[in-house]
């Protein structure tokens, strides 16, 4: 059987461990055990993406699903221009 050593465990975090595990009535390595195996002992987490967008299509499918618009392209307004000094702003000269 394999063995785990957690070095530096901060004090506030073993006294945790211990106060849970004294709760279960189970010595501190029993409870990092029961710990470990309810972490991993899950779904592995998928992070491509794919379960956020089965997730939404689930709950958009039974509605016929969502149509949504287009943003437009075109732009919101003028960009601004380097040209012309802008009024009331003086020029800056970096050499003075």
């Amino acid at each position: 059987m394999a063995r785990l050593t957690i070095r530096d465990m901060d004090d506030d975090l073993e006294a945790l461990l211990r106060l849970r595990a004294a709760r279960h009535g189970l010595s501190m390595e029993e409870e990092a055990q029961s710990i470990l195996r309810a972490a991993l002992a899950g779904p592995v987490r998928d992070d491509s993406g794919a379960a956020l967008y089965a997730a939404i299509r689930a709950r958009v499918e039974p509605l016929g699903g969502v149509e949504l618009g287009l943003p437009s392209r075109e732009p919101q307004r003028d960009p601004p221009g380097f040209d012309a000094p802008t009024a009331g702003i003086a020029p800056i000269d970096p050499w003075h």
